[in-house]
């Protein structure tokens, strides 16, 4: 595609102030020049006053005109030049006394066509010479107060220490609390705030005091900075926006006066609220990590301290800040006083994410069939933002598709997408590979479906998708909020499902499992070393910081166990390994029929749902569980499974993954 050619008035506008300014001085000192200096008379010829008096004599003189005070003899000759036009002259005086009356009346006037007299006026004598460099010295000006006023754009030149918050009223803001779903705790703690707000004798007629910080806690995309506009479009009171690196900059203060100068604009508005997005930018702890204890970001946040609980208290100023890093936040900043209450924006559970995506749905056009239930249970530890994410690739996915609306299709589509990436379907690969990958695949789904404690198959693929060459997904029958022991030693067997069927079936190993072994031996280590979930090594707490240095932690991290309770720890860890890996290789031995029957249905249709894995190792052909699927749903009165009963063909005709239903799960 060739690109459109860029427009001439496309340039930066930045450099336009420049050139203009170059211009203007160059008019300004031309002008100035030729007022000042010029003697004026464009192209008149110059005549000293013997010449002049001899052709005044001779009659070639027709007009003359007398400029007093200056004393000087301007005119015009009677004979035209050469291209036909009048030529002028201009005679200065010897002295004013040589034009008297006598002279005029008898040499003059007799010899001249037309005779007059000018008085020319001072002012604008004086006047023109100065006028560039007044409308100089006023853009300059101009620009001068345009620049230091700009403190929400870029700094200008006195705007270094001017705070960049921006303020919003409640009137200018769109989001409110409707268009805030799935933390519903988080919205009527901040709607104390709201309501202390808009009527706060309600709250001092008992003594009531609001918290004066309310620090908003989640992981990213939960909703925090989301929940903070909602607030700004509730409150009936000025609302003031900043991120936390606005107030850092390279010099020294800044960030202090910027602080300072935000709090006394918020105590002109008050009452109001200051929303400071993302404090862990000037937050940090002090005096941890590399670095010494008198850098900018540190004499920000103590300028911040001060101006929240310092001598000067504020009344009716609310401060609002969000991060995802509570842990790394000063303690000061945490007391009473300053933050006293911390907000938990969770990741939403079912409930939630359906609210969520009914939500971003409103102005999504729908098909009447689409259960949005379908996608809130296929989407677990999805964030808000991931939600929104599905809805909105949805809609550009049925977009391509020329379709008149959003079906369910491309809602599951677009959660695998946002999930794992876009489907890879133009990689081809050999059939060793295909075959190895399916192999590997099918390892992982035939454990997943004997094992007892683990998660229900939602689907099997070997279409590449993102950085994987196939996937096993599962999906949790609910949300779980606690991870029991057989559980985890459950989904440890189901990872290592693939590696040992490579073992049993391929004759050989890849790195196709290196995802795998790096997921089970994190939850291995974890079960031994955080939840105590080992008789061996006891309900202790071994897990030693892994934290970055510059996040605010010590440079020197120490050990607290022993070189043998070190040994004893990796014993432990290699014991649950191996002994989930064993469990793997038992099931995948009892059941070799069951899994050569899934590997070739994998490479033929590519695609399998995990009620299509039931009907392979029961025994029945995916044809004729499609076939009596659709059966089922035309008795039950219900459309057609577009996938059912239908023969996707050949291998070399793979099926891609934009099918219903009614799971989501997880890749593996």
């Amino acid at each position: 595609m060739v690109e459109p050619e860029t427009p001439r008035d496309s340039r930066p506008r930045e450099r336009r102030p420049r050139g203009i300014l170059t211009i203007l001085l160059v008019v300004a000192m031309g002008a100035t020049i030729l007022f000042v200096f010029g003697e004026g008379g464009g192209g008149a010829e110059k005549l000293d006053w013997l010449d002049f008096d001899r052709r005044l004599e001779n009659g070639d003189v027709g007009r003359l005109t007398v400029i007093r005070d200056e004393w000087v003899l301007t005119g015009t000759w009677k004979e035209t030049g050469p291209d036909g036009r009048e030529q002028s002259f201009r005679v200065a005086l010897p002295h004013p006394e040589i034009l008297d009356r006598e002279y005029i009346e008898t040499r003059i006037r007799p010899n001249v066509t037309r005779f007059t007299t000018e008085f020319p006026s001072r002012f604008w004598a004086y006047l023109l010479p100065i006028i560039p460099w007044i409308l100089l010295i006023g853009l300059f000006w101009f620009l001068y107060m345009r620049q230091s006023r700009s403190a929400g754009g870029p700094p200008g030149m006195l705007s270094f220490g001017k705070s960049r918050a921006r303020m919003h009223r409640s009137e200018h803001t769109t989001v409110t609390f409707e268009d805030v779903a799935g933390i519903e705790e988080a919205k009527e703690e901040v709607g104390e705030i709201i309501a202390f707000l808009k009527n706060p004798m309600r709250f001092q007629r008992l003594g009531g005091r609001v918290p004066k910080g309310v620090l908003l806690v989640g992981a990213p995309g939960t909703g925090k900075t989301l929940l903070a506009k909602a607030i700004s479009g509730e409150a009936d009171v000025p609302f003031f926006s900043i991120s936390g690196s606005d107030f850092v900059e390279m010099f020294v203060g800044v960030g202090a006066s910027r602080v300072r100068d935000l709090f006394k604009q918020a105590r002109e508005n008050s009452p109001c609220i200051i929303f400071l997005d993302e404090i862990d930018a000037v937050g940090r702890k002090r005096g941890a990590g590399l670095g010494g204890g008198h850098d900018e970001r540190e004499q920000t946040l103590n300028a911040i301290l001060v101006e929240m609980d310092g001598f000067e208290t504020d009344e009716g100023i609310i401060i609002l800040a969000s991060t995802n890093r509570p842990d790394i936040l000063d303690p000061a900043l945490l007391r009473p006083g300053r933050f006293d209450r911390q907000v938990v924006v969770d990741m939403p559970d079912l409930k939630g994410r359906l609210a969520i995506l009914e939500v971003h749905a409103r102005n999504v056009k729908l098909d009447p069939d689409v259960d949005l239930t379908v996608i809130a249970r296929g989407t677990p530890s999805f964030s808000g933002a991931d939600l929104a994410a599905v809805v909105n690739e949805a809609a550009l996915l049925a977009t391509m598709k020329d379709k008149d609306s959003v079906e369910l299709d491309d809602l599951e589509e677009a959660r695998d997408k946002v999930r794992w990436g876009r489907q890879k379907r133009s990689r081809v690969l050999e059939l060793e590979d295909r075959r190895i990958t399916a192999c590997h695949e099918s390892g992982h789904a035939l454990v997943a479906q004997y094992e007892d404690d683990a998660e229900p198959l939602h689907k099997v693929t070997i279409i590449p998708r993102g950085m994987a060459l196939g996937a096993t997904m599962q999906l949790p029958e609910r949300d779980r909020y606690h991870m029991q022991k057989s559980r985890l030693l459950a989904m440890i067997t189901v990872l290592f499902g693939g590696r040992v069927a490579e073992e049993m079936f391929c004759d050989d190993i890849t790195s196709g499992a290196q995802n795998d072994i790096e997921r089970a031996t994190e939850i291995a280590r974890r079960m031994v070393t955080e939840w105590g979930m080992s008789e061996r090594i006891g309900p202790i707490h071994y897990r030693e910081g892994q934290e970055h240095v510059f996040l605010g932690h010590d440079v020197m991290k120490q050990r607290h166990h022993s070189e043998k309770t070190a040994v004893e720890i990796d014993e432990e860890v290699r014991r649950i390994v191996e002994e989930c890996h064993e469990r793997a290789r038992t099931i995948l031995d009892g059941h070799r029929a069951e899994m050569e029957s899934l590997t070739d249905a994998l490479l033929r249709y590519e695609v399998l749902t995990g009620r299509e894995v039931e009907a392979v190792l029961d025994g029945m052909s995916v044809e004729a569980h499609r076939r009596s699927a659709t059966k089922k749903k035309r008795k039950a009165g219900s459309p057609a499974d577009s996938s059912a009963g239908k023969d996707p063909g050949p291998a070399d005709e793979p099926r891609t993954e934009d099918e219903p239903s009614a799971e989501g799960g997880f890749a593996y």
